[in-house]
């Protein structure tokens, strides 16, 4: 997430670092590059320009106290201007104080509409709410077969109507809500592949019948400024409410996080980080800009693993590390849970200083679906007791897993050396370094 602009601006910093105390010269020095790695993020020019201005006026009214450095001062400075701009707290989800909330949801076609459309319904379904996903996007081929098909993998009803035009099935949706229980409306829009008046017109026209409580326009955070003078186009006919980020994963140049919210007035309110249901996140201006700085994002990676780590397991795969009882099998539940938490280099990019460290060294995530093959392929026996593991044992299971024998190997090895290292920690020592792990390489 934002790699090229972090670069960048770490590039830019190096000539703060280096100085006793910020001065005119040398703060206009690193914020000309500063202006020109934003732009390149395709950051709009009016917002880096007014970006540059407040922390270039800011940095210079300050002194340089105790044991501050003017590189660390500068970054401070940086961070909040950048929590400023992306809009300074989290914006929730509306709720209406009367029963159904209906959220509509609008953008171009490929930006992840719809898929957004069941990433909400699954949060929403996680808190307790009663979803009901609506199809108006009648005109994409296989976007209602699409909506079905991730509403039945998440069990929660989907309203479609063939033959009948958008306005039609979301106002029987409505009835259909209100008849059974169903207390959140998602409806998902038709969108095109450029904008046109008979898509505006459609809009406007569900947003009179409807009346909803959000109308949330989702972008392609890829596409930088353009997402911008789209959101903007929408917002002139809809007055949205909220932007959400779709592939925030992918290699995201940043103008459209740090560009949309100063351009709309409208804050961003989620950002989508994969391609699965429970690939969404609330937007977190303070995070997002610590993790622009390479200051990492603890908060969330600790709120990752919450959702997904069992107190109970958690204190009986503590007690087994304290008697050095972790098994492969303890392995490979541990490895299944990181997955669920997303990809790996995301996961350590969120560690303070390990995106920088990890810049450089290719992590390849189909590691993981080897290491699991190979485990599997032992038998319970084995899992427990890896002593087993002779030669003819990890011929067997290198063929069976469709890997080889060094990887088999590899594997025993790097097991061997987490536990010696999860010996040292128990006993307070410290960690060890293992290099390789999970396919990592420099």
């Amino acid at each position: 997430m934002f790699e090229s602009l972090q670069e960048k601006l770490e590039e830019a910093l190096k000539r703060i670092r280096g100085q006793n105390k910020l001065t005119d010269d040398n703060v206009s020095e690193a914020l000309a590059e500063v202006r020109t790695a934003l732009l390149d993020a395709d950051v709009n020019f009016s917002v880096t320009k007014k970006f540059i201005d407040d922390v270039k006026e800011k940095s210079l009214g300050l002194e340089v106290k105790g044991n501050v450095l003017p590189g660390q001062l500068m970054i401070k400075l940086m961070h909040d201007e950048l929590v400023a701009l992306m809009g300074a707290t989290k914006s929730d989800l509306t709720i209406a104080p009367q029963a159904p909330t209906i959220v509509m949801v609008a953008g171009l076609q490929g930006s992840g509409k719809t898929t957004f459309c069941a990433k909400l319904a699954y949060q929403l379904k996680k808190k307790g709410r009663q979803p009901l996903l609506v199809a108006c996007d009648i005109y994409r081929p296989a976007a209602v077969d699409q909506l079905k098909t991730l509403g039945q993998s998440m069990s929660l009803p989907v309203h479609s109507k063939d033959g009948a035009k958008p306005l039609e099935i979301a106002t029987e949706a409505l009835d259909y809500a209100k008849k059974y229980g169903r207390d959140v409306v998602i409806v998902d829009t038709a969108g095109r592949l450029t904008i046109d008046e008979e898509m505006m017109n459609e809009v406007a026209e569900l947003k009179a019948a409807l009346k909803p409580t959000e109308i949330l326009f989702v972008c392609d955070a890829m596409t930088g400024q353009d997402a911008v003078n789209t959101a903007s186009a929408f917002n002139d006919k809809l007055d949205i409410t909220g932007v959400v980020l779709t592939k925030l994963d992918g290699d995201t140049r940043g103008g459209a996080a740090l560009s949309i919210r100063a351009v709309l007035g409208k804050p961003i309110k989620f950002v989508g980080v994969g391609e699965k249901v429970d690939a969404l996140e609330p937007f977190h201006p303070e995070r997002i800009a610590s993790r622009i700085l390479g200051m990492g994002d603890i908060i969330t990676l600790v709120e990752k693993a919450q959702q997904q780590i069992d107190e109970k397991e958690a204190a009986r795969l503590e007690e087994k590390l304290k008697k050095n009882e972790f098994t492969f099998e303890d392995f490979l539940e541990q490895m299944k849970l990181i997955k669920k938490m997303g990809s790996l280099r995301d996961l350590l990019g969120m560690i303070p200083g390990m995106d920088k460290a990890m810049r450089n060294v290719q992590i390849d995530e189909r590691a993981f679906g080897r290491v699991e093959a190979i485990i599997l392929s032992m038998t319970f026996e084995e899992r427990q007791n890896p002593r087993l593991l002779n030669g003819s044992r990890r011929k067997r299971i290198a063929s069976g897993s469709g890997t080889t024998i060094q990887d088999v190997n590899r594997l025993i090895k790097q097991f061997e050396d987490m536990q010696k290292m999860m010996r040292t920690m128990t006993k307070g020592g410290r960690m060890p370094q293992m290099p390789g792990l999970f396919g990592a390489r420099r």
